[in-house]
């Protein structure tokens, strides 16, 4: 076939959530069948396996992709060679493969070369116009906008409309991919100049689509009264209040947490920055350090914040802004919000955020854990430090205390920067936390058994730090080992996940 020959085609993307239930190959052949029926004019399918079991049954055109995590590269779709041609044995006609200018396992001109000795055509899926210019220069045949989004920081909501007309510039050979989910959107991509369109989400992952509209049901009480929550996270370095509406921050105030002040000041000076957000919102959500219990605030490791005994926080909040309260955990509040609106995807998953201390969530079933669920940073028995939390010779407090023995009064990023710069030292701390962390990640999934852990927190995302940590596993089998990804709400995980447990809360209430 030509390339030339899916113009103006609609691609079906016939990929299921993985180990979901209709990650089987009948149901993906089902779905390939439905999706021809309907007037699509070729497949995107994954796995060699799937590839084999849909060409049974149909001549239609397919892009064939295999999908791969690797512990030495970020690069997943189609790494290898050997992965091409398999591919094209079993079936496809077009074989897609990642083309972006990460590290990777083997270059992109022989897996090129490789699929076009097997007379098969060669899709490069790119995350920048950058990406695209290059798989051109080395063969490939087309090029895609599937990895927009996917290389790093949050993933947006919309599909890249400029990324698709900025290839468009290179090659009139350009297919749409990633995040369309509307017909509207579809004819847009065309209009940019797109050669042809992949969806694949919005027709095939049931899972996906159905909490699309679950997440429209369950904050359709709050579209009614058009009312935010106010969200406010205290943590051991820094405060920050939210106006908070449909897991998107509208108004922010941030500003350092005073330790001498103590709870009562801390919320003054919350009302204070906010007072002109009177009438925006009708509840209070706190996403705070340590742990409530029946409305009262407990510290669990006064070295990250210290507070009296039995604090009344709901009690002081509802006082203090004139409406109903929730307060939860603040590392559980960014499990929750990571898992509604973030990098959890709805999945089981574990969140860890390595700051200041180490605090961590779990959400399991749709359910996020409360109570001391998750508090993975007071562990016991770790390393040399067996008589204290484990977060103690982990996180920001035990950097800066490493640190100042090694002769240098400097905070992690400082520490994070000067081993940019080369200091042997830096590189040193940074390391031993890495490993330490690592072995925390994998007895947790040996606990958990979790999809993936999601990695927050200024420490934990840090420039190379997650990698250093996947670096550090020990488990000699693949499959045993954690699986990593970086949060993608950011330092606004808490306040996120905060509001939507207060939004659910308002729903049981009402």
């Amino acid at each position: 076939m030509k390339i030339g020959d899916l113009e103006r085609s609609l691609i079906v993307s016939c990929q299921p959530v993985p180990d979901g239930p209709m990650d089987r190959a009948d149901m993906v052949t089902a779905f390939a069948l439905a999706a021809i029926a309907g007037g699509a004019g070729a497949l995107r399918i994954e796995s060699v396996e799937y590839v084999r079991a849909v060409r049974r049954v149909t001549d239609a055109p397919i892009i064939g992709i295999v999908k791969k995590d690797l512990e030495t590269s970020p690069v997943r779709i189609t790494p290898h060679v050997a992965d091409a041609v398999a591919l094209v044995a079993a079936g496809a006609q077009i074989v897609a493969f990642d083309a972006t200018l990460r590290p990777r396992p083997e270059n992109v001109a022989d897996i090129i070369a490789a699929i076009h000795a097997k007379g098969a055509l060669a899709m490069a899926d790119c995350s920048s116009v950058e990406d695209g210019r290059a798989a051109l220069a080395a063969g490939a045949d087309c090029v895609g906008s599937t990895l927009s989004g996917y290389t790093g920081g949050p993933v947006p909501d919309a599909p890249d409309f400029e990324l698709i007309a900025g290839l468009r510039k290179l090659t009139p050979y350009v297919i749409a991919e990633g995040r369309i989910r509307t017909p509207e959107q579809a004819t847009e991509a065309l209009r940019r100049g797109a050669h042809s369109v992949v969806v694949g989400s919005a027709i095939t992952r049931t899972e996906h689509v159905t909490s699309w509209f679950k997440q429209a049901i369950d904050t359709g009480r709050e579209h009614a009264t058009n009312k935010a929550v106010l969200a406010i996270d205290i943590g051991g370095t820094k405060t920050m209040a939210c106006l908070v509406r449909e897991g998107k921050v509208i108004e922010e105030a941030q500003f350092a947490t005073d330790h001498n002040l103590g709870p009562d000041g801390w919320i003054d000076a919350i009302a204070a920055k906010v007072s002109n957000w009177r009438g925006s919102y009708r509840r209070v959500a706190a996403a705070v350090t340590g742990i409530v219990v029946d409305g009262n605030w407990q510290a669990l490791n006064p070295a990250t914040l210290n507070l009296p005994h039995d604090y009344p926080l709901i009690d002081r909040l509802r006082s203090t802004f004139g409406v109903d309260a929730i307060a939860v955990n603040d590392a559980q509040c960014a499990a929750w919000g990571e898992h509604r609106f973030g990098a959890g995807a709805q999945k089981d998953m574990v969140f860890l955020t390595i700051s200041t201390g180490i605090g961590g969530g779990i959400v399991t079933n749709g359910r996020l854990l409360q109570g001391t669920a998750g508090h993975f940073g007071l562990f016991q028995g770790y390393f040399e430090c067996s008589h204290r939390p484990l977060e103690d010779s982990i996180s920001g407090h035990w950097m800066h205390a490493e640190a100042c023995k090694a002769g240098y009064e400097l905070e992690a990023p400082a520490i994070f920067a000067a081993a940019r710069s080369g200091a042997p030292w830096a590189s040193h701390i940074i390391a031993i936390s890495a490993r330490r962390l690592a072995v925390l990640c994998q007895n947790i999934q040996l606990a958990l058994d979790p999809k993936c852990i999601v990695i927050g927190g200024g420490i934990g995302l840090a420039d190379g730090y997650i990698d250093q940590v996947r670096g550090a596993f020990t488990f000699p089998k693949i499959s045993l080992r954690p699986t990593l990804v970086s949060a993608g709400l950011g330092r606004h995980a808490g306040v996120v996940g905060a509001a939507d447990l207060a939004i659910k809360s308002i729903g049981r209430n009402s």
